[in-house]
C-alpha cells in the first residue's frame, strides 16, 4: 500500500477519533459522565490539535505529497 494511502487512513482514524472525543465532551459537559471543568479544557485542547492534524495529513494525501516519511 502506498504511503499516501496510509497517510490518508490515518487522517480518517484522527477524524473518527475527533468525534468520539467531541461525543465525550458533551456527555461529560451535560453532566451524564463524571468529570470538571478543567478535564473539558484538556479535551478540548486535545481535539483542536487532533483536528489540526487530520485536517493537515488529509490535505497532504489529496495533494500527493508524502508527509509521514520525510
Amino acid at each position: 500500500m502506498s504511503s499516501v494511502n496510509v497517510q490518508a487512513l490515518v487522517a480518517l482514524f484522527l477524524f473518527v477519533l475527533c468525534l468520539v472525543l467531541s461525543r465525550m465532551i458533551v456527555n461529560i459537559s451535560s453532566g451524564k459522565w463524571p468529570g470538571g471543568a478543567l478535564w473539558v479544557t484538556y479535551l478540548r485542547v486535545l481535539l483542536g490539535f487532533l483536528f489540526a492534524a487530520a485536517i493537515t495529513l488529509g490535505m497532504y494525501s489529496f495533494a500527493g505529497i508524502d508527509f509521514l516519511n520525510r
